[in-house]
C-alpha cells in the first residue's frame, strides 16, 4: 500500500480539526508479512506528521508486530490493520477470525506465550479489545511525544527479554 504524502482528510465533529481518513489494508496469514505492514504503519504516521520521536515510532512498530504476529499464529488467517490519528494518539487496530479475545493473564501461564501483551501493555499508552462480527479487533494506542521512557521502558523490555530466555514469565503484583 502506497502512502500519501498528503492524504485526504476528515473534519472533526465540531468542526475545529481535521485528521487524516483512516488507512485500512488486509494482511496476509505468513509471518513474512509482518515486517512490511510494521514499517507502513511507520510511514503513515510519518506521512501525516504525527508527532512522535523515532522513539516512539520504533515502540510503535513492536507493538503493531507483536498484535500482527499474534492474529497470524493464532488464526492462521488474513487480518485487518487500520490506522487513525485522533489528534492526540496514533491508535494501531487488527482485526481478525476469531472471537476470543486476549487475556494476558492466561496468557502468562504458557512458556511461549503473553510477552507480547506484556510489550504492549507496557509500552502503548492505552489498548484494548472487543468483538467485532465473528472476531475480533485488538487496539493499542499511543500518545503523541509521550513515549515510555528510562527506568519504565527498560523494566518493560528487560521483563519481556527475561521471559524469553527464561521461559518462565513471572505475575506482577
Amino acid at each position: 500500500m502506497p502512502v500519501d504524502d498528503h492524504p485526504a482528510t476528515l473534519m472533526s465533529p465540531t468542526g475545529t480539526a481535521s485528521l487524516p481518513v483512516p488507512q485500512e489494508w488486509d494482511v496476509e496469514p505468513e509471518p513474512a508479512a509482518v515486517p512490511p505492514s510494521r514499517r507502513l504503519i511507520r510511514r503513515i504516521a510519518e506521512a501525516w506528521r504525527v508527532p512522535m520521536s523515532d522513539a516512539a515510532l520504533r515502540d510503535v512498530e513492536l507493538c503493531a508486530s507483536e498484535l500482527l504476529a499474534n492474529a497470524i499464529e493464532h488464526t492462521r488467517a488474513q487480518c485487518r490493520v487500520t490506522v487513525r490519528w485522533t489528534g492526540e494518539r496514533l491508535r494501531v487496530e487488527v482485526t481478525d477470525s476469531s472471537p476470543t479475545l486476549p487475556d494476558r493473564e492466561a496468557a502468562q501461564d504458557t512458556v511461549t506465550g503473553g510477552r507480547g501483551l506484556l510489550l504492549i501493555e507496557g509500552l502503548a499508552h492505552s489498548w484494548g479489545s472487543h468483538p467485532n462480527g465473528p472476531g475480533k479487533t485488538v487496539w493499542f494506542e499511543c500518545a503523541a511525544d509521550q513515549s515510555i521512557m528510562g527506568a519504565r521502558r527498560l523494566a518493560v523490555l528487560l521483563r519481556a527479554a527475561n521471559d524469553r530466555t527464561t521461559g518462565h514469565p513471572r505475575r506482577s503484583a
